[in-house]
C-alpha cells in the first residue's frame, strides 16, 4: 500500500510539474489530488521519494520538481498508452490521407507531430535497403523512349525514363514488362538488384536484348539509391520557445543538434526493433550534453519497420499524451503506405 501510494504522489507531482512548470508542494497536491492521506503523509512520502532518488529539491522553501529516474519510473508504471480520442483519431487520419505521396506524407507528418505534441519532431524517410518492390510498371512514350516507374513496399515511387537504340514492339514490351516483375517484385532491394542483373547477364538469350539491358540497368541504378536511408525532416522548431528559461542547458544543445542528420538519427535509436514506443529520458540518451533532453520514438512502415518517427524535448513534457501522439501518427503512416 505505501509504494502505490508513493507511486500516487510521483505520479501527481511529475503530471502538475509538467502542467504548472513550478516546483510541488504538498498543499497543492492535497488541493489538486484526491489522495485520501493527510498533508504530513504526503510530506513524508515526498521526502522518501526524494532520498530515493525520484525527486529533488531546488532550493530549501520550494517543492519538488522530479528527476529522470522519477520520470523513469513515472513512464515504466504507465499501464498501456493512453488511447486517442475518436475525435483526435479523425483529425490524424483526415490530415494524413490527403497526402499524395511519400515526400508529402513524411512532411504532413512532421507537422502533424508537432501540433499534437508541442514538441520538435522528426520522422526519418523509408530505409530503401529494407523496402521490397512492389511493382514495376513499364511504359512505351514513344517506340523508343520508355518510362520506368518503381514502387517500393515503404510508398516511395521512382521514375525513370530509358531511351533505347532502336524501336520496341508492344509483345516484346510486355515480355520485357514480364519479366522484370517476375524477378523483382516482392523481393527487397538486395534479391531484387541480384535477380535482375541475372536477367540483364543471360548473354544470348532473349532476355539479354539491347532494351532489356537498358531496363535492367535502369532498375538498377534507381535502386541502388541509398539517399533517402540518412534523410530526416524536422518539424516545431518553435515549440522549444516555450523552455527559453532553461536556453543554456536544453534549447541551445538541441537547436544544434537539430543541424545535424546524423545526430538526428542517432537520437531516434532503435526505435524501428518491434514497433513499440521507446521513451529515452535525459542521460539514457547517447550524447552527454544532450542529457536534459527526453526522447519518444517508435518504428513505421507497412510491414518491419522501416524507419522512425518521434518527438524529442525537454525532459519536462507530457509523457503519456506524448507517446500516445507518437503512435497513433505512426500507425496511421504505416497504413497510409500499405495502401499506396
Amino acid at each position: 500500500m505505501q509504494e502505490e501510494r508513493r507511486l500516487a504522489v510521483l505520479r501527481a507531482i511529475v503530471e502538475d510539474y509538467v502542467s504548472t512548470e513550478e516546483p510541488v508542494g504538498s498543499k497543492a497536491l492535497v488541493e489538486r489530488h484526491h489522495l485520501n492521506v493527510s498533508p504530513a503523509t504526503i510530506r513524508n512520502d515526498m521526502a522518501a521519494l526524494e532520498e530515493e532518488g525520484y525527486l529533488h529539491q531546488p532550493h530549501t522553501s520550494a517543492g519538488r520538481v522530479p528527476t529522470d529516474k522519477g520520470y523513469r519510473l513515472f513512464v515504466d508504471r504507465l499501464s498501456t498508452v493512453k488511447p486517442t480520442t475518436q475525435a483526435e483519431r479523425r483529425a490524424i487520419a483526415g490530415f494524413l490521407e490527403g497526402a499524395v505521396d511519400l515526400d508529402d506524407v513524411v512532411h504532413r507528418s512532421v507537422r502533424l507531430l508537432a501540433q499534437l505534441t508541442r514538441q520538435v519532431a522528426v520522422v526519418q524517410y523509408p530505409t530503401l535497403s529494407r523496402s521490397t518492390v512492389r511493382h514495376v510498371e513499364v511504359v512505351a512514350l514513344t517506340p523508343v523512349r520508355l518510362l520506368l516507374v518503381l514502387i517500393l513496399s515503404s510508398g516511395r515511387v521512382e521514375q525513370r525514363l530509358v531511351e533505347l537504340d532502336a524501336e520496341i514492339d508492344d509483345d516484346d514490351l510486355g515480355a520485357l514488362r514480364s519479366r522484370v516483375n517476375l524477378a523483382a517484385t516482392g523481393e527487397v532491394i538486395a534479391d531484387a538488384v541480384t535477380a535482375l542483373d541475372a536477367l540483364r547477364g543471360e548473354s544470348g538469350a532473349p532476355a539479354a536484348t539491347p532494351a532489356t539491358v537498358a531496363v535492367v540497368d535502369t532498375l538498377i541504378d534507381a535502386m541502388s539509391d541509398h539517399r533517402s536511408d540518412e534523410r530526416v525532416v524536422v518539424g516545431g522548431t518553435a515549440n522549444l520557445a516555450r523552455f527559453g528559461d532553461n536556453f543554456e542547458t536544453s534549447v541551445r544543445p538541441l537547436l544544434e543538434a537539430l543541424e545535424e542528420q546524423v545526430v538526428l538519427l542517432k537520437l531516434l535509436g532503435e526505435a524501428t526493433a518491434g514497433g513499440a514506443v521507446t521513451v529515452r529520458i535525459g542521460a539514457e540518451g547517447p550524447f552527454e550534453n544532450l542529457a536534459s533532453t527526453s526522447v519518444v520514438a517508435t518504428g513505421y512502415g507497412p510491414d518491419d519497420a522501416l524507419a522512425a518517427l518521434g518527438i524529442v524535448g525537454p525532459t519536462r513534457m507530457d509523457y503519456p499524451g506524448t507517446m500516445a501522439a507518437v503512435r497513433a501518427v505512426a500507425r496511421y503512416v504505416s497504413r497510409i503506405l500499405d495502401e499506396s
